[in-house]
């Protein structure tokens, strides 16, 4: 299964990330990761939840502007420094990072991160020749199975989380 991002273009003002968040937890959609930056007009919002598909499907009826961008998962020694070496990887490589986010998922004790790449099936070869993916963590990192392996979380939790 492929992990997807979503991405949305927000007006830098109150409530416009809560807009967004209504209209996930209305629909139950959960949340596995967050990344959010502003400039002093607009917000980038990155989003990874558990049914991508119907996500995008109910913010464009919103009023949104979604984008989607696959994701590879890789996994991580628990740590100092084991990032750099994934990012070494593909900087060696010529292979440029667009985005990057931590999902609540774990595979055993180890973190895992999602990545997105100017190339992502020449950084999934080269991130899997080094070692940080694993058929397990590929098998487990869908959208749909992030909150899914992790307990801590509840399923419904999404209206918290955003």
């Amino acid at each position: 299964m492929v992990l997807r991002e979503i991405s949305l273009t927000l007006p830098n003002r109150p409530g416009a990330l809560a807009g967004v968040a209504r209209t996930l937890a209305d629909h139950r959609i959960n949340l596995a990761a967050i990344g959010a930056d502003s400039s002093p007009r607009s917000g980038r919002i990155r989003l990874v939840v558990n049914d991508p598909d119907r996500a995008v499907r109910l913010l464009a009826a919103a009023g949104y502007e979604p984008e989607v961008r696959e994701m590879l998962a890789v996994r991580l020694e628990d740590r100092a420094g084991s990032f750099l070496k994934v990012l070494e990887v593909l900087a060696r490589e010529g292979v440029n990072i667009q985005s990057v986010a931590i999902l609540v998922a774990r595979e055993g004790n180890q973190p895992l991160v999602a990545i997105s790449a100017t190339d992502l099936p020449r950084a999934r070869r080269l991130l899997h020749r080094a070692g940080f993916v694993s058929r397990a963590a590929e098998g487990l990192v869908s959208n749909g199975d992030l909150l899914a392996g992790s307990p801590t979380i509840p399923g419904e939790s999404v209206g918290l989380l955003l």
